[in-house]
């Protein structure tokens, strides 16, 4: 065998063995390396579904039930109308009773939720929404002395359309015996302690921190159960300008602070406005900062 046809065979027989490599091992790994994944499954997000609370009261002798309720939109303390009729029959059958037993009183507990803004005067946004609950009560016929408000934080509410659907609920309990003390107490400690409002030149803005807001509530609660109380607004300012100007500017500043209360549904026949211009200053006026005291308005009972 001459040395060219051995090398012909050994070029031969290597080609060979690597064409066997190649098919045996290499086009394993082209064909895993072109395999395709299985397509994932897509992952589809439920939404909660909106929650609706009824309005039902099964208590001391009145039962009543109805998936109807008062409805507010999201962030907002304004009862929305027109109320259901099952809603309407169930509060005339609660006027009925409550009219009945005088010594029974119906809880209005609104619900809300971390998330929603609090644009209200109260100290949340549940107790605002059983005010305005009870204001509506009010108009139908119950008694405020007969109607108890709280709130209650209802972070499993899921709004419909920007609407809490059903968003309070109702109990009746027996009135306190202790009931004409406890407001004692309370009519004490607002006139110990009265909300006092601040303005600044050209101000047109009311903004309450979390204690001046719990003395709304309590100013509210207070009227509610007496029937002949009163909230007194007076408006004081600095001594700065004519003394007849600054009267009428603690007038407009009073007028301002009534109608907010009245924004917030406390009654404008329980609201009384006046002034005292500069003729009351509590600091020196020889100074920006007790001109700043000056400028007040006080708001307590009469």
């Amino acid at each position: 065998m001459t040395k060219t046809i051995t090398y012909l065979l050994g070029m031969l027989i290597t080609i060979l063995i690597g064409t066997y490599f190649f098919i045996t091992y290499c086009s394993e790994c082209n064909a895993t390396s072109t395999h395709e994944e299985p397509a994932k499954e897509k992952v589809i997000v439920k939404e909660p579904s909106a929650t609706s609370y009824p309005f039902a009261i099964d208590a001391n002798g009145f039962a009543y039930n109805t998936n109807d309720n008062y409805n507010f939109n999201v962030s907002s303390n304004a009862v929305l109308m027109p109320l259901s009729a099952n809603l309407t029959k169930g509060i005339n059958g609660l006027k009925s009773y409550l009219e009945a037993n005088d010594g029974n009183a119906v809880n209005v507990t609104g619900y809300y939720t971390s998330e929603e803004e609090n644009n209200s005067a109260f100290p949340n946004l549940g107790l605002a929404r059983a005010n305005a609950i009870k204001n509506d009560l009010a108009s139908k016929g119950i008694s405020t002395a007969q109607i108890n408000t709280l709130g209650k934080l209802m972070d499993d509410m899921v709004p419909k359309e920007n609407t809490y659907w059903g968003s309070a609920s109702f109990d009746i309990e027996e009135r306190s015996v202790n009931e004409k003390d406890d407001l004692n107490a309370l009519y004490e400690k607002i006139k110990a302690d009265p909300l006092i409002l601040y303005f600044n030149t050209a101000e047109a803005s009311i903004y309450l921190d979390a204690e001046q807001r719990q003395k709304v509530a309590d100013i509210s609660r207070y009227i509610d159960k007496v029937e002949d109380a009163t909230v007194s607004i007076v408006g004081h300012t600095d001594a700065t300008g004519q003394a007849s100007t600054n009267m009428r500017l603690g007038q407009d500043r009073a007028e301002f602070a009534k109608n907010y209360l009245m924004q917030n549904g406390i009654a404008e026949s329980k609201i009384i406005a006046t002034s005292k211009g500069q003729t009351q200053p509590i600091a020196t006026n020889a100074t920006e900062e007790g001109r700043e005291k000056n400028r007040r308005t006080v708001i307590t009972l009469n």
